[in-house]
């Protein structure tokens, strides 16, 4: 049997992922704040192949209920999809709060680390031994779009994040790679469509893509073989603005 658990399972990338994976016959545990949202991805996979479980993953205390729980139900992690985000307000950096700021940390960077820290206590002590972790980047972790200096911050330390695990977990088997998305079509990127502020002081929309279009990047990078690794992956748009000037 195949166990992920998902963060930020209840809509966009993650609820595309987790339908996804349980699809590839996976079972999936779906994190993420909101009860209600996560037991609406549930019933809409296979039946009997995802369970709910709201965590904040913010929250040491849950983020470790969150893997106990994926063990008593299933007997082990094979796969952690560190996806769970937030944006926050576009701001000048002298008009972004200190509480502003340490939102954004909290979710994207100490989440993300409390999740893997928990992948990998799981990962070590299981038989067999091993497992992978996917980290949601973004294209702000190469290039940054205008007053997003917290978002682009945590996500370039994603990435330090990434490569330190794929160095420490090579000792147990465990594979860490991060993938990379350009405007996928989730709440998230709504305001894409009307317009967004451009570097060059532009407003102008910006095509997006199926958020099952990264879902099936994260099952191809869950299928691979433990002695195999994808350390980065860009999944994109086409027609965004990220590649060249502009």
């Amino acid at each position: 049997m195949n166990v992920a658990v998902v963060t930020g399972a209840g809509s966009g990338i993650g609820a595309a992922s987790a339908i996804a994976l349980a699809r590839e016959g996976w079972s999936v545990v779906l994190a993420g704040r909101r009860a209600e949202a996560l037991d609406g991805v549930a019933a809409s996979g296979p039946e009997g192949r995802m369970e709910a479980v709201p965590t904040d993953v913010t929250d040491e205390n849950a983020v470790r209920a969150l893997f106990d729980r994926a063990v008593d139900r299933f007997g082990r992690v094979d796969l952690l999809f560190n996806n769970a985000g937030t944006g926050g307000r576009a701001r000048e950096p002298d008009e972004l709060s200190l509480a502003e700021w340490e939102a954004v940390v909290a979710v994207n960077l100490t989440g993300a680390f409390l999740c893997l820290r928990e992948a990998f206590r799981v990962m070590r002590r299981q038989n067999p031994q091993g497992g992978r972790i996917i980290n949601n980047g973004s294209i702000s972790a190469h290039t940054p779009r205008p007053r997003s200096i917290a978002y682009t911050a945590t996500k370039h330390a994603m990435t330090g994040l990434t490569k330190a695990a794929a160095l420490d977990g090579r000792p147990y088997d465990i594979a860490c790679g991060q993938i990379d998305v350009g405007n996928a079509a989730t709440a998230l990127t709504e305001r894409m469509a009307a317009g967004v502020p451009q570097p060059d002081g532009s407003v102008r929309p910006e095509p997006r893509m199926a958020a099952e279009d990264v879902a099936r990047a994260v099952v191809y990078l869950a299928g691979l073989p433990l002695s195999a690794n994808v350390l980065t992956m860009t999944v994109m748009a086409t027609k965004m603005p990220f590649v060249g000037r502009g």
